[in-house]
């Protein structure tokens, strides 16, 4: 279910994008889709939970292609397919690495791995898919908010998903400890 969950988050995260335009906040410009890369990021790290990481990284590499090509299929210009491609290598790889070396409580890891890599992908996607290398929509002056908007709006996204795992765990006293913790 959750390799479902984090598949199905990938696209409908590019499909969002793709077809509406961005929360205009003020100065904070938020794709709407950006909601869903939090869930994705979650969704990563309780994979990693169950399967390990040398697994994670397999889907890692099923999911980029997945998103690659639903990105193209969904008319993306190609810098924004370029850009989506590599903001999700580079975070989905500093997710696992930094998910995998901390050995603290599921929320903690999910935050302190997720803030790092919610980084790395807003200001990727930014800088090179919809901004002054990419296809210009936003302007340099522009840039520093686009990605704090986005990055914001990752990171909340991952503490209530992740807040809200942990409820239903405890409620329904579940405990799936993380692979790592098994020997």
């Amino acid at each position: 279910m959750r390799i479902s969950i984090y598949l199905l988050s990938i696209v409908l995260a590019n499909v969002i994008t793709a077809r509406f335009a961005p929360l205009d906040l003020g100065l904070f410009i938020i794709p709407y889709g950006t909601l869903f890369i939090g869930l994705t990021l979650v969704m990563r790290d309780m994979v990693q939970n169950r399967f390990g990481r040398f697994n994670t990284y397999l889907l890692i590499v099923f999911a980029l292609i997945l998103s690659a090509i639903s990105s193209y299929l969904l008319g993306d210009a190609l810098w924004v397919v370029f850009a989506s491609t590599l903001s999700f290598i580079v975070s989905e790889t500093a997710d696992t690495e930094i998910y995998t070396r901390f050995k603290l409580p599921f929320v903690r890891r999910v935050f302190y791995s997720g803030v790092v890599a919610g980084f790395l992908d807003s200001a990727l996607f930014v800088i090179i898919g919809i901004g002054p290398l990419g296809l210009n929509f936003v302007p340099w002056e522009l840039v520093p908010y686009a990605i704090l908007g986005q990055w914001v709006a990752k990171v909340l996204m991952q503490l209530i998903v992740a807040g809200g795992i942990r409820q239903v765990v405890i409620k329904m006293n579940i405990y799936e400890p993380n692979i790592s913790d098994v020997k």
